[in-house]
């Protein structure tokens, strides 16, 4: 008998990187950084690639080197090193690494000393979001410095890439101003005598809504677990939730009018009522800024929790409605039931769904997974 899980339905993620791939005819690369967004990356990633994925992204070497200990094969991209790291280990692994600096670079190409083997890198040019990649004026050092590393054959030159904005208001000015950009680089690149294999700008929101931006590989991210990164689309682009969080009520109990509850009693029943204990708190992933805002399925509705939400658990007024102990309560699925989506609770919380369903999940609440593949 369980007490709280978060349960992950992979036919829906391969469903997904499916559609994603649908419709483009670039490669795709399934990104499952922050363990797959919370859905477990190499459950994650195993389901992408049965959907068609062709590429993995992460953001540090420890999660490409895992992905690489479960049997996984295809190019898995690492795109954030601090300086110092046992490059070597992810070059042996056949890791792909970007490189935004002729210091990285330079890194990077040591480390092919010890790991016996060419790195392969992808290069990568800030086009206006002001994080990582080389800035217009340091561009061209770095072309020079990677033609020169590729010609003595210390490295492959694989990919120039880039990150957008603002993809998710698919008609910002800001996307036309960093594709220019983008082009710009990769002539600068060409005069160098780069011309990689493969050429990527586009995330999730491009990749389902700007065509233009695909060029060889798109790189979805939240998309694959079947979240919208576009809001205000009622179709989801056909996309499929794939995580739903639920627990096990404790205890239900009678309480009269006038009863604070939780912590503070920041809530306080207005008649007399059932209240019910649902064993998940911040400590399990739930935002504390769900309290008395974020809504959760329980004896047929949908309620907002009542005061605070604790470490472990928090609180829901069921009025007169019959709940007891075991019944289930629901935070959010995939909204073909009724229940909230990650989407209300980002609402409640004036958040992203990225973040709701990247913090789920606990060592004490496990993960379920529907469909799993277990080897690769």
């Amino acid at each position: 008998m369980w007490q709280a899980e978060v349960r992950v339905d992979l036919d829906a993620i391969r469903h997904n990187v499916a559609v994603l791939g649908a419709g483009t005819g670039a490669e795709v690369m399934a990104v499952v950084k922050g363990d797959g967004y919370g859905h477990g990356a190499v459950p994650a990633a195993l389901a992408a690639l049965d959907g068609g994925a062709t590429w993995l992204g992460v953001c540090t070497l420890d999660e490409a080197l895992q992905l690489r200990e479960a049997g996984i094969t295809v190019p898995v991209l690492s795109w954030l090193l601090a300086p110092g790291l046992p490059l070597q280990r992810a070059i042996a692994a056949d890791v792909d690494l970007s490189a935004s600096t002729t210091e990285l670079l330079d890194e990077i190409v040591r480390a092919t000393a010890e790991a016996g083997r060419a790195a392969r890198v992808h290069l990568k040019i800030d086009t206006g979001l002001a994080r990582g990649g080389a800035s217009a004026e340091d561009w061209p050092a770095l072309c020079v410095a990677a033609a020169k590393a590729a010609a003595t054959g210390d490295i492959e030159l694989v990919g120039v890439w880039s990150h957008f904005v603002y993809a998710d208001v698919p008609d910002h000015p800001t996307i036309d101003r960093q594709l220019a950009a983008f082009r710009a680089a990769l002539t600068v690149a060409e005069n160098h005598e780069i011309n990689p294999r493969v050429r990527h700008i586009a995330n999730s929101a491009a990749t389902l809504t700007r065509p233009d931006a695909h060029f060889d590989l798109v790189r979805p991210g939240i998309a694959v677990y079947g979240l919208s990164p576009v809001a205000g689309r009622a179709d989801n682009f056909g996309l499929r939730r794939a995580m739903t969080v639920r627990a096990r009520v404790l205890h239900a109990k009678r309480v009269a009018a006038g009863q604070g509850v939780s912590y503070g009693h920041t809530y306080t029943t207005s008649g007399a009522t059932t209240l019910a204990l649902v064993p998940l708190g911040y400590a399990d992933g739930v935002p504390r800024a769900a309290s008395n805002l974020a809504p959760v399925r329980l004896a047929g509705a949908n309620r907002a929790i009542a005061g605070r939400v604790c470490m472990d658990q928090f609180v829901i007024d069921c009025g007169d409605d019959p709940v007891a102990a075991g019944d289930v309560a629901v935070l959010f699925g995939n909204g073909d039931d009724g229940a909230p989506t990650a989407d209300d609770w980002a609402e409640a919380v004036g958040t992203i769904n990225y973040e709701i369903v990247t913090r789920m999940g606990s060592a004490r609440v496990p993960r379920v997974y529907d469909g799993e593949r277990t080897t690769a």
